[in-house]
Parts: structure tokens; C-alpha cells; sequence
């Protein structure tokens, strides 16, 4: 028997690949087309209708605001893929190398206009409150990702600043899908805070997971090249950690590293990993990861529906934090 993340998961997938496709012309919308049908983890559509099937809906209601979420989403990597120059998605070329950097920005442009339109079809009684809490983190992530590429150009950014930003740039979208269905199912707006907060707290972790993949992952599962945040001087959690915990000459080093501008990347993808070793950097991210994962479950404890309501979401919490891509 087909269980019920499966379905969703179908329902999602069949839903996604009607997006945008009778548009034209097709030079504008094939790039966007492109971008989603590249799959990917498809978590933040999923958890919308999980946070409706948590309170005991009918999911088939919250379809649409799903896909808002989803196409936002994919705008935002479109984008941010163009922004850091990267050259593969998910295992495939990204948009602007398969077409050109003027179709990544205007099909971007599109999808964003699409998220609306979605968003726009909830019921009208929810409609404001759902339309503030969309608008508000789309312009939160903004701010997140222009907290990330000002981060490039400096060295002293704390780990206080580096989990603001992900919360922006990465929970944000997380906790505002997980609300979402808790607002379409009518759920008590303790519980629908509460669930917010969970997404917040499994976003954080995912994010921090996903910094700690770019450099230990396995390049045949984690879809991209590993290093790419070290080759790009991404501030991450661990390279924060680095210049914070380095003696003087390791630290002198990083910095030569992170500001030569014609450089062999495996050499430097090297280097600084090896400092992460020799600074056990990858335990000491394991150990905020787990931190951020049991406050989520300490938030979808406080949801005043039945633990095994709860159940399907924190099997996926736990394969989100044990995953390898």
C-alpha cells in the first residue's frame, strides 16, 4: 500500500509538471520549466501538505499555495546559482550556463510572477494572511541572500550573523510552508506559530547539513560539485568556525587563500578542508545540527494534535538530518 508522503510526493510531481506549460513564448518560460523539472528534494511543497494532513484536512486544498512555494523556491536558486556563477544544479547544467545570464534573470522574473498567481487561488477569507506571510519571507530571503554576498567581503562575520542569515535565506521559506498548511487546515494560531517554529529549527539544521555535504559529501549523491562554497569564499558555518578557532598561522593562510583571485581550485578545496580536520570542524557542525534538530522537536511537541499525527513528519525530520544529499 502506497503510503502517504508517497502520494503527496505524486501529487506534487503531477501537479509541477502542468506549470507553465501551454505559455508562450517558449524561450521565456522553457528555462523555468527546466529549472523545476529538475526535481530536487521537493521538501517545502511536501510540508504543506503534510501541515495540512497533520491537522486532519484534505490536502488537495493546499495543492496550490504548494506550488507557489515551490516555484518561488526555484526562482530563488535560479537566481542565486547566477549570482555565484555556479555551473551545475542538481546534477545538471544550470540556467544560466545552458541558455544565457539575460533568460536565467527574466525567466526568474516569470516564475516569481507565477508564485503569485498560485498563492492568489486560497480561499478569500485566508487570503491577506496567507499573501503577508508569502510576501514577508519572499522579501526576508531577499535580505537573506544579500546578507550572504555582502559576507564574501568580509572576514569577521560571526556565527551569531551566519545563523541569521540562513534563517532568512533558508527557514524562512521552510517555516512559511508548514504555516501555510496550518492556516488552510484552521489549525489554532498557537499551533500554526508552533509548527512555524519547527520549520524554522529543521531549516537551520538542513542548511547547516547542507554546508557540512559541500565539503564532505559525495559528489555522485550530493548533485553538486563539493568545494564549490570553499572555491567562492562562501562564509559559512565552518569556514566562520575556522578563522574563529585557527591558530595565527593557520588563520594567515586562510586568509592568503580566501583572497588570491587566480588560484587551483582542488589545492584550495584541499587546504581548507584540511584545516576543518584539524580543527574537528565537522563534528563540532554535527553537534549545532542535532541542537537545531531536537529544538524542532521540541516545537512539534508543543502541537496539540496526536503524536502519531506527528509521525510522518518526524520520520522526515530525521531523514532530512541522516540524508547524504
Amino acid at each position: 500500500m502506497i503510503n502517504k508522503v508517497t502520494l503527496y510526493e505524486k501529487i506534487i510531481r503531477e501537479a509541477i509538471d502542468k506549470v507553465l506549460l501551454e505559455e508562450q513564448p517558449r524561450s521565456l518560460f522553457d528555462p523555468a520549466r527546466y529549472i523545476l523539472s529538475l526535481g530536487g528534494k521537493r521538501l517545502r511543497p511536501l510540508l504543506t501538505l503534510m501541515a495540512v494532513d497533520l491537522f486532519g484536512k484534505e490536502v488537495k486544498k493546499a495543492v496550490n499555495p504548494a506550488l507557489a512555494i515551490e516555484i518561488f523556491h526555484n526562482f530563488s536558486l535560479l537566481h542565486d546559482d547566477l549570482m555565484d556563477n555556479a555551473d551545475m544544479r542538481r546534477g545538471n547544467p544550470t540556467v544560466h550556463m545552458r541558455w544565457n545570464a539575460n533568460s536565467a534573470i527574466l525567466s526568474g522574473d516569470a516564475m516569481v510572477i507565477e508564485a503569485y498567481r498560485y498563492i492568489a487561488r486560497v480561499p478569500a477569507d485566508i487570503l491577506p494572511e496567507i499573501l503577508n506571510l508569502f510576501s514577508t519571507t519572499a522579501m526576508e530571503i531577499c535580505k537573506g541572500q544579500q546578507y550572504d554576498m555582502d559576507f564574501e567581503q568580509r572576514m569577521d562575520v560571526s556565527e551569531n550573523e551566519y545563523i541569521e542569515m540562513i534563517r532568512l535565506k533558508t527557514a524562512v521559506l521552510i517555516g512559511c510552508a508548514l504555516k501555510i498548511g496550518a492556516l488552510l487546515a484552521d489549525a489554532a494560531p498557537q499551533d500554526a506559530d508552533a509548527l512555524y517554529r519547527y520549520g524554522i529549527n529543521i531549516g537551520l539544521a538542513f542548511q547547516l547539513k547542507d554546508d557540512l555535504l559541500d565539503v564532505y559529501g559525495d559528489p555522485k549523491t550530493f548533485g553538486k560539485k563539493i568545494g564549490g562554497d570553499i572555491v567562492s569564499n562562501k562564509k559559512t558555518y565552518l569556514l566562520i568556525k575556522a578563522l574563529k578557532n585557527a591558530n595565527i598561522g593557520q588563520r594567515e593562510e586562510l586568509g592568503r587563500w580566501l583572497s588570491e583571485t587566480e588560484f587551483d581550485p582542488e589545492a584550495k578545496i584541499n587546504f581548507v578542508k584540511n584545516i576543518y580536520d584539524v580543527l574537528n570542524l565537522k563534528t563540532i557542525s554535527e553537534n549545532l545540527i542535532e541542537k537545531y534538530y531536537l529544538a524542532s522537536l521540541d516545537c512539534l511537541s508543543l502541537i496539540n494534535v496526536s503524536d502519531e499525527r506527528k509521525k510522518d513528519l518526524i520520520n522526515l525530520s530525521e531523514s532530512l538530518m541522516y540524508r547524504e544529499k
